[in-house]
């Protein structure tokens, strides 16, 4: 295994670590920061949403890990190469594919304004006051839903987007992203099909696919159509379990959900490795170990598990997010002192502060990611 690469190893033993910083989130200095908070904590993945200009914050963060590494490991911090970069799709409306909208001039004066509150992302404001902007921050969104059945005067909508076939080849191609993962649904093989036939030709140039699929009646024949229809892959492939999406950061139950449908996938015996998401936190660890679903630990023995028996890798989102959003908040109340020289190319991030400019605040963030990464690494 001596030229194997880091994520790839990760997966193939069982401690593969995804951080998902949303297929809606579009906030780049968030995106930017995050990524390397993660990076330099171990993480094997990161996935974003499939906008130029936030996989280029993501690229710009990885290239600041990079000379950031030694440091990382001097300080005893899991970094031991870059991550892959993957990108989301969708084959049709999904959760995890949309924005929350409302028209704040609707919205009662005596409004309590609950939705302000439970947005996790801090999207929603009201600023009337000063005659600012008021009702939901599109870039900081990542469609959690909690707001909408949350609104007394049911103002708040989704809307919704749908990935495009045309779009795909040149994300591919020019923009030198590692990974694919398609966001699907039972019933939707059709749907499926038609954004397949655009990415085919081009999977050669990638190093892993992922499929993710919530559960329902039917899910594991689902599945194996899929396989049918993509099979042969001349790269690994992911069953994304996506328990219950975008919940991770509620509450220790979210968990459940996650484990519960790995587990499901896992018995099916399907090609590939599963992966768990939605629903994922700090318990997550130790419920696959308690229930012996980890490849080097079962309950009452540490025998090696075959890869078919054990579930390969977590991916964290919403909660992983969270857990960093002191510091964030912190950091962009930094103002910025230093201004581009003329002629010099501007970055996803010029306009923000970039977490390594802040030394105290990137270890501190660097070790709250490294606590959640090492978990499974460490197991």
């Amino acid at each position: 295994m001596a030229n194997i690469s880091y994520p790839l190893r990760s997966l193939k033993e069982g401690y593969w670590f995804k951080l998902i910083c949303g297929a809606s989130f579009q906030h780049l200095p968030a995106v930017r920061n995050i990524t390397l908070a993660y990076t330099l904590a171990g993480a094997d993945c990161i996935d974003v949403s499939a906008d130029r200009a936030a996989i280029a914050a993501a690229q710009e963060a990885l290239r600041a890990a990079a000379c950031l590494s030694t440091q990382a490991k001097q300080r005893g911090f899991g970094f031991d190469g870059l991550p892959w970069l993957m990108v989301s799709l969708n084959d049709g409306e999904d959760p995890h594919f949309r924005k929350a909208e409302f028209n704040s001039t609707e919205c009662p004066t005596e409004c309590p304004r609950p939705c302000e509150s439970i947005c996790p992302a801090q999207a929603i404001v009201f600023d009337r006051a000063n005659d600012q902007f008021s009702g939901v921050v599109d870039p900081l969104c990542y469609g959690c839903g909690r707001c909408l059945p949350i609104c007394p005067s049911q103002l708040i909508f989704a809307r919704s987007y749908v990935s495009t076939p045309e779009a795909i080849a040149p994300l591919v191609l020019e923009t030198g992203v590692d990974a694919l993962e398609i966001h699907t649904q039972i019933g939707r093989q059709k749907d499926f099909e038609r954004l397949w036939i655009a990415i085919a030709p081009r999977i050669n140039r990638l190093k892993l696919i992922a499929i993710s699929c919530p559960d329902g009646e039917g899910l594991i024949d689902y599945l194996r159509s899929l396989y049918d229809l993509i099979n042969p892959l001349p790269c690994p492939l992911i069953w994304q379990t996506d328990g219950r999406p975008m919940s991770g950061d509620i509450g220790a139950g979210t968990t459940h959900a996650a484990v519960k449908l790995g587990q499901k996938v896992l018995s099916a015996g399907l090609p590939g490795y599963v992966q768990l998401a939605g629903g994922t936190n700090s318990h997550t660890v130790s419920k696959l170990k308690a229930m012996g679903l980890l490849k080097n630990s079962s309950p009452g023995h540490s025998a090696l598990k075959p890869k078919h028996l054990s579930i390969a890798g977590i991916a964290y989102g919403s909660y992983a997010r969270v857990l960093l959003s002191p510091i964030l908040d912190r950091l962009e109340k930094t103002e910025m002192v230093s201004t581009p020289a003329a002629g010099k190319e501007i970055s996803p991030t010029q306009h923000s502060v970039c977490l390594e400019d802040e030394p105290e605040l990137l270890w501190q963030a660097v070790a709250l990611a490294h606590n959640l990464v090492s978990q499974i690494k460490s197991a």
